[in-house]
């Protein structure tokens, strides 16, 4: 009868060693101990929000719902090249998705904790027993000794302490994921409210040049006048103080310009030195929110769905903590060849084998094990205070923004209002100067307060843009409804 070769004896042997932890494995799978994860209340949910109709229902984090290109509601493709830029180029965001590898990767290593380890090595010796060697072995002798073990070793989670660890870094991997769409959404926002600082910033840039172009025209006629005798010294003074005042707005609108250019440079990974916005006064009206706003919108907000995790993390390290009171059970084999003579270490007669579990049981540890479970016991503590206190801060960032969007919208209309009266005053007053009815000072009166007003226009409709992309943002991204345009 043919003898199997050395290859299918080495094959055989660790087979056998394999299959008999997976028998133990299945005959003794023991529960896991410690806490199952259960979400907590966040806190009490309004009916709804104070500026918006609609029911609103308790957060359920679902970050991983499709936000898509939200900012394209606003049709700036200026804007939308910006932001894909940004989305490109970001330094901090692509930091954010070099630690979501990071975390993936540690919930790979700790998920590798549920197969058995196996290793092999190749162990060539040269040694000399001892003449007073107890028993077996060369005493006196030196000789050569060739061993090639595979270890095998498993540890048999009875208590769970391995599903624990996974599912403790399998959370903390989705909340590193949500921390990432956190970071994006952030710096989508960012983008959105620096480029309509900037465009407001240009428009009210082409209010101050073309009153100054008026103001320079306006002082050449009082000037006339002034050399015909029609009008005093005053009238020209008061003429070229309301130039220079406009001329003397010009430093500030270019240095609040600059800083949000360069912060727009930072965002799409550019250096401020090379990066240029060409100036384009803010075409684009103010918006408006649908009123009735769906109430899972609040459920996508990256920040609220990363806590959440965050307590799964900390309700499954109290039962790794649990689980360390309990005994560890380890199979542990060893199977392979050895032979003082190289060319007969593969032989049927050089074959070794072990088998055997390993039991041990913390007895004392000087209060370490307690010490641990009192602490991720504050931490699971610590984790839904905050998953809380994100829900009460996103609650009030979206009444914030619902108010600030709506009572900028207000406010803006009053003013253009308000700009329609200042521009009859203006009127009326350039009419009374002509006729030699009053001096200067009101036509002068008149221009400011004008100006005051188109300028606090132009502002007000930058403001009230960036308030909707930061209910856009407190929302945790857009929504299908259009909105509307004023």
């Amino acid at each position: 009868m043919k003898m199997p070769s050395p290859r299918m004896r080495a094959s055989a042997i660790i087979c056998r060693i394999l299959t008999f932890p997976l028998l133990m494995v299945t005959m003794m799978a023991g529960c896991a101990v410690g806490p199952d994860y259960q979400r907590p209340e966040a806190t009490e949910i309004p009916a709804s929000y104070t500026g918006a109709v609609g029911d609103w229902k308790t957060a359920t984090p679902q970050a991983h719902l499709p936000k898509g290109n939200w900012w394209e509601l606003f049709g700036d493709h200026e804007l939308d090249q910006l932001e894909a830029a940004a989305a490109a180029a970001n330094q901090d965001l692509k930091a954010a998705v070099a630690r979501f590898d990071q975390a993936r990767a540690t919930a790979d290593v700790v998920r590798s904790g549920l197969f058995p380890r196996l290793g092999a090595s190749f162990l060539p010796v040269r040694l000399r027993d001892s003449e007073n060697r107890p028993a077996g072995g060369r005493p006196g002798e030196t000789y050569d000794s060739y061993t090639v073990p595979f270890d095998l070793s498993y540890e048999m989670d009875l208590w769970g302490r391995v599903r624990r660890a996974v599912e403790s870094a399998m959370a903390q991997e989705e909340a590193v994921a949500d921390d990432v769409e956190s970071v994006r959404l952030a710096i989508q926002a960012e983008v959105a409210a620096d480029y309509f600082a900037v465009r407001a910033l240009d428009a009210d840039k082409a209010l101050l040049l073309s009153s100054i172009d008026v103001y320079r025209k306006t002082l050449a006629l009082v000037r006339n006048r002034r050399a015909g005798g029609m009008v005093s010294d005053l009238d020209v003074a008061q003429a070229e103080t309301v130039l220079k005042t406009a001329e003397a707005q010009l430093p500030d609108n270019a240095l609040q310009r600059a800083k949000f250019e360069h912060a727009l440079a930072v965002l799409t990974g550019k250096n401020a030195s090379l990066f240029h916005l060409a100036e384009r006064p803010l075409e684009l009206g103010p918006l408006t929110v649908p009123p009735g706003l769906p109430s899972e919108l609040l459920e996508r907000r990256p920040d609220i769905s990363a806590a959440e995790r965050r307590m799964a993390t900390a309700n499954a390290n109290i039962g790794v903590a649990t689980a360390a009171f309990f005994p560890t059970v380890k199979l542990n084999g060893l199977a392979g060849f050895q032979s003082a003579d190289a060319g007969m270490l593969f032989d049927w007669p050089s074959r070794l084998w072990a088998v055997g579990p390993t039991v041990s049981l913390p007895l004392f540890q000087g209060g370490q094990l307690s010490a641990n479970l009192r602490q991720a016991r504050a931490a699971h503590e610590e984790a839904v205070a905050r998953y809380r206190q994100s829900v009460l801060a996103a609650f009030a960032d979206v009444e914030n923004n619902l108010a600030a969007e709506q009572l900028l919208t207000d406010q803006y209309e009053r003013v253009l209002a308000a700009l329609d009266a200042a521009r009859r005053q203006l009127e009326i007053a350039n009419n009374r100067y002509s006729s030699g009815l009053v001096t200067y000072l009101e036509v002068a009166t008149a221009q400011n307060t004008a100006l005051g007003l188109e300028r606090t226009g132009a502002r007000l409709r930058g403001q009230q843009l960036v308030a909707v992309v930061a209910l856009i943002k407190s929302l945790g991204g857009g929504w299908k409804e259009a909105v509307v345009s004023r």
